[in-house]
């Protein structure tokens, strides 16, 4: 022992240095090689699932594009056999616009009038005050003389629509409105004149809004711009009634 460490000692010092550099560096790789395997089979475990993921996910994407062409295939096979089957869905699409205009579902634009009734001075006992009847039946004689389309204060009437007091205000559909009141209508260029051909309209004007001191106002305009009923159309009792066969 005591000869090894005379032999170390007569060492000069910077082999020592070189020495334990070397050495430590020998420490280093060692460690590293032994770290990088694990990390290795680590990534290795990791990617496998993700790869096979990949794989699934195109599988069903190619599946999904072999269905969509055996499906067009299939269409244009049932239209060759009915040449009218094209025809027959377009005028399809056609009625299903035409009941969605009726039903007050889509936006309009057209000539019409625009009515404004306002309160009045209260006085000699007389409701001054516009009520939710008031509207109902400017309303109904506005349909009456061809209105194909009309809303209040912005509210577009439907089938399902009403007209009901609440408090100072009236309640049109889910809307709360607060007066004065406007009834804007679409329809036949001669609306008006339709109107004051209309008996009840002119026993509505003599009888009730002249006395009470309402103000009735109307002003033709082109175009009337109606927005599309934004409620609910579900029907929660009514079912469509069976044919009846001729």
């Amino acid at each position: 022992m005591s000869t090894l460490v005379a032999r170390i000692r007569a060492l000069p010092s910077n082999q020592l240095a070189l020495s334990g550099a070397l050495l430590a560096l020998g420490f280093l790789i060692a460690a590293q090689v032994a770290g990088e395997k694990p990390r290795t089979q680590y990534s290795t475990q990791e990617r496998a699932p993700l790869i096979q993921t990949a794989l699934d996910l195109q599988a069903k994407q190619d599946l999904l594009k072999a269905q969509i062409l055996d499906l067009r295939k299939r269409i244009g096979d049932l239209e060759a056999q009915d040449p009218g089957a094209a025809q027959s869905l377009r005028q399809l699409y056609a009625d299903l616009e035409s009941a969605r205009l009726a039903a007050g579902l889509v936006a309009i634009s057209g000539p019409g009038l625009a009515f404004r009734l306002e309160d009045g001075t209260p006085g000699a006992g007389v409701d001054a005050l516009v009520s939710a009847e008031d509207v109902r039946i400017l309303v109904e004689q506005l349909w009456l003389a061809g209105a194909e389309g009309i809303a209040v204060n912005g509210e577009r009437l439907s089938a399902t629509s009403a007209v009901i007091d609440i408090g100072g205000s009236i309640l049109v559909n889910s809307a709360y409105l607060a007066p004065p009141y406007e009834i804007s209508a679409v329809g036949p260029r001669d609306l008006y004149s339709r109107l004051q051909g209309s008996v009840a309209f002119v026993d509505f004007v003599q009888g009730r809004i002249e006395p009470s001191g309402i103000s009735l106002s109307v002003a033709e305009q082109t175009p009337v711009d109606l927005p599309a009923y934004a409620g609910t159309v579900s029907l929660r009792y009514a079912t469509p009634a069976p044919s009846v066969s001729p």
